[in-house]
């Protein structure tokens, strides 16, 4: 059996039970911004899959802040050195973890890490963790309910025994009786499950040839666009896109963390955008995502004299029935107490060469 390292600071993991699009990486850039805000130093871990898309786009949107991100197949030798490099805190000694329900920003006094948030940990088992939230797609939840390779899901429904926080990610986009439908399902699994909902907001565009200034959302409305993405959940991106108000919207999708070719890709890229100006007599403007941006936006650049916006959107939790932001923090820091209880006597000793 694998054994599993305990790290000295609470470990929280966000995860899922499926592949693509149900917002884990959103959901760790949420905790991670208010970790900060709360004067709590957290070190961010993940596996940096498929060219890193997700690890580029958490540091420019943790950009200023303390927060670490650690890159590594093996959890918690990327853990250790973090910690021996930086040191850390125990927040059951400083009482960090009371500043969580602040109202107000606190500052942070010092850089040694406090808690270590899990990209994709559901199943990395080989790091012991503090509290399991599990991202679900509220559009696609479970497939076909098959495991891989007959579908989607990496676990058994079964596996959601051990979660403490499941999140329907997408819920804007879900009708009321599919989200009462999946709740009741989720706590069949696990009577009293406590279900929030989330969805991506969009805030602003990025242009492709200048991604240093912010481009209002208006910057769409009665255009022609052309929606192209590469990631796990594509209808949920045109569904937002939609909403900005273009005259029409055309897609071109492809599998997830798909690497975008100069020739065959950016060639039928060029072929749609030739005809949506034929048929519409006006330049249509390609919409992509930071995901597809991150993975190879030299690519982008080829497309050329069509113009490329990045839209820009971050996760919001969704007021419903008891489930709210305020009532998210509340419920993680008082599972978190539970799990830390009194300050552990033995002194941390993982090696990093282990």
């Amino acid at each position: 059996m694998e054994d599993i390292a305990k790290l000295p600071v609470p470990v929280i993991s966000v995860g899922n039970l499926t592949w693509g699009g149900n917002g884990k990486t959103p959901m760790v850039e949420f905790i991670s911004k208010w970790f900060c805000n709360s004067g709590i130093c957290p070190l961010i871990l993940s596996r940096g899959y498929a060219g890193g898309d997700e690890v580029k786009m958490l540091r420019r949107h943790l950009l200023g802040t303390v927060a670490k991100i650690g890159v590594g197949a093996n959890r918690a030798v990327t853990a250790a050195w973090f910690l021996r490099k930086y040191g850390y805190t125990d927040s059951r000694v400083n009482g960090s973890l009371g500043n969580l329900l602040s109202e107000k920003k606190v500052d942070i006094t010092s850089e040694k890490i406090a808690a270590t948030i899990l990209d994709d940990g559901m199943q990395h088992i080989s790091l012991a963790r503090d509290l399991d939230i599990v991202m679900v797609n509220g559009l696609t939840p479970w497939g076909n309910n098959q495991l891989v390779p007959l579908g989607p899901l990496r676990q058994p429904l079964s596996a959601l025994r051990r979660v403490d926080i499941v999140v329907i990610h997408h819920a804007d986009l879900v009708s009321e009786d599919n989200l009462v439908d999946l709740t009741l399902r989720i706590q069949e699994i696990k009577n009293g499950l406590p279900v929030f909902f989330s969805r991506m907001f969009p805030t602003h565009f990025l242009a492709v040839h200048d991604f240093h200034t912010k481009i209002p959302l208006s910057a769409v409305e009665r255009r022609v666009l052309l929606c192209v993405s590469a990631i796990g959940s594509p209808n949920s991106f045109v569904n937002c896109v939609e909403k900005l108000g273009p005259l029409h919207v055309d897609q071109l999708h492809f599998s997830d963390h798909h690497m975008f070719r100069f020739k065959q890709d950016i060639g039928e890229m060029k072929r749609r955008l030739v005809k949506l100006q034929d048929r519409f007599g006006s330049s249509p403007i390609i919409v992509t995502t930071e995901k597809d941006y991150d993975r190879d936006h030299e690519v982008l650049l080829q497309l050329r004299p069509f113009e490329v916006l990045v839209l820009c959107s971050e996760l919001q939790l969704v007021p419903r029935s008891q489930s709210s932001e305020t009532s998210f923090k509340k419920l993680l820091k008082q599972l978190l107490d539970r799990s830390l209880g009194t300050p552990a006597q033995v002194k941390w000793s993982y090696s990093a060469s282990d």
